[in-house]
């Protein structure tokens, strides 16, 4: 009964990780498709345009480390080993550390 728990843990620790990374994939697509609007179809947006598109894959940025740490979460909790628990540790900073800058920018309007 242990073994399958971990199993299926491990199953939707990979399901978690594979959604961290199709929403890292899908935020740069969309960042790129937006700076490149701005930087050739309207060079003469304003700084906060930009800063927008900026702001916005910092967001998604985010969201994605979430789902990684969660992933991480599941992973320590069927075997905490000091690898686990670094890598967990590691996200968490670097989550807290891209909020705190995040919220530190002036607030722009996203459309």
């Amino acid at each position: 009964m242990q073994d399958l728990f971990k199993t299926w843990t491990e199953l939707v620790a990979l399901a978690v990780e594979g959604a961290a990374a199709l929403i890292i994939a899908l935020a740069a697509l969309e960042a790129t498709v937006r700076a490149l609007g701005l930087f050739l179809i309207r060079p003469s947006k304003p700084d906060m345009a930009k800063e927008g598109v900026r702001l916005r894959l910092a967001r998604w940025l985010a969201v994605a480390l979430e789902f990684a740490l969660a992933a991480d979460i599941l992973r320590t909790a069927i075997a905490p080993g000091w690898d686990e628990i670094g890598k967990l540790a590691a996200i968490a900073a670097l989550r807290t550390a891209l909020n705190f800058f995040r919220k530190r920018q002036p607030s722009v309007a996203l459309r």
